[in-house]
């Protein structure tokens, strides 16, 4: 039986043919299909301005360049993430600030943020862990009170919604992410959604270089930015695949409720919340370590073994070495260390197919069946 992988694009023939037309067009890094992505995803985004750029680690680095980041100022965010939100930080400066977690939805634990404000502060960076929404009104009711901007890290909520409307389409900065493994991508990508003009022009500025071309020929520079800017072809991609996003979601959601329906509530996992608002990037569950006679990294080789590949997302950042050096120790955050210890994520992509989920439910109970009793 063919492998199952936890994630796979779907890219379809008529994308294909267009990246193939863009390679013979002459024109290949960024251009008209670029323009027309931007153009595309502030429809997409209710008409605020967008931004593409090389990953959506780059567009949160410019995030920060656009709030004005000073050396040693702090942002509020959370362990349970991709390395790449707090690295952002550190790179340009700041300092991360991190608060635990909610054990149910796993996301950042607003009731924590107030007790982590600082005089330094300036900013909260939320993650919508799995494409699950952070709870919206009471994050930007936080931002009100103190006075602190926003970056949204939406690398896994396109298409999630809040209170009906589209993560994104609201709020202050709204970092998105193309790669490979999201509901959308342009193979390696990422977008900055933002609030006005003057900052689509400062970010394109920080995107390549810190050039600003003049009407005489001539250019001027007058900050220093770096080169994060797309392709055409890596645009083409997008394009293609923001077509079908809502598509994409759709299939996502039915197998995401295939999944609540299928797996075998005794085997102990704890399953996601059950939420209409997210766009299922993800379907994450945490292995019962306590009851079982396996570590994750065997429960991993045999899931595999049976022709079922699982994901590890994420690892509870602040114990990787780095970090540890900067001070942060086990025991900090208890939920994000518990949770970062047991997940796993499960394939979940929308080429599959209703008997692909009954398949990993099998594989599940045979797995942890043998654990159990081991």
């Amino acid at each position: 039986m063919e492998f199952l992988p936890f994630t796979r694009p779907s890219i379809d023939e008529d994308t294909i043919a267009d990246v193939a037309q863009v390679l013979r067009s002459g024109w290949i890094t960024s251009g008209p299909k670029v323009a027309a992505l931007e153009a595309a995803l502030s429809d997409y985004f209710g008409g605020r301005p967008v931004r593409v750029v090389t990953s959506a680690t780059g567009a949160m680095e410019i995030a920060l360049r656009l709030i004005g980041l000073q050396p040693g100022d702090e942002i509020i965010t959370t362990a349970m993430t991709w390395v790449a939100t707090s690295n952002v930080i550190i790179n340009a400066g700041g300092k991360p600030v991190f608060v635990d977690i909610d054990p149910v939805t796993r996301n950042i634990d607003l009731n924590l943020i107030e007790a982590a404000i600082t005089p330094r502060t300036r900013a909260i960076l939320p993650v919508d862990l799995a494409g699950l929404p952070v709870d919206r009104d009471r994050l930007y009711a936080l931002a009100d009170k103190y006075k602190l901007r926003v970056i949204e890290d939406a690398a896994q909520s396109q298409g999630a919604t809040w209170d009906g409307k589209r993560i994104g389409s609201f709020g202050d900065l709204c970092s998105v992410s193309f790669h490979p493994n999201k509901n959308m991508t342009t193979i390696e990508g990422g977008a900055l959604v933002m609030n006005t003009p003057e900052e689509a022009r400062l970010f394109e500025k920080w995107r390549l270089q810190g050039v600003t071309r003049l009407p005489d020929g001539t250019m001027d520079v007058d900050l220093p930015g770096g080169k994060y800017n797309l392709t055409d072809v890596a645009a083409a991609v997008g394009l293609g695949q923001l077509k079908r996003l809502d598509a994409f979601n759709k299939r996502r959601r039915e197998l995401a409720d295939r999944y609540f329906a299928k797996i075998d509530r005794s085997l102990g996992l704890a399953l996601p919340v059950e939420s209409a608002q997210s766009n299922w990037h993800m379907f994450q569950v945490l292995l019962p370590l306590e009851r079982i006679n396996i570590n994750r990294g065997e429960f991993i080789a045999r899931m595999k073994d049976l022709g079922v590949g699982v994901g590890v997302h994420y690892p509870a950042l602040h114990l990787f070495s780095y970090y540890r050096g900067l001070g942060y120790t086990e025991g900090m955050y208890p939920h994000t260390e518990r949770v970062g210890a047991s997940t796993i994520s499960l394939p979940l992509f929308p080429a599959m197919i209703e008997s692909d989920v009954d398949r990993v439910c099998d594989a599940l109970r045979t797995v942890l069946t043998a654990a159990l009793s081991d």
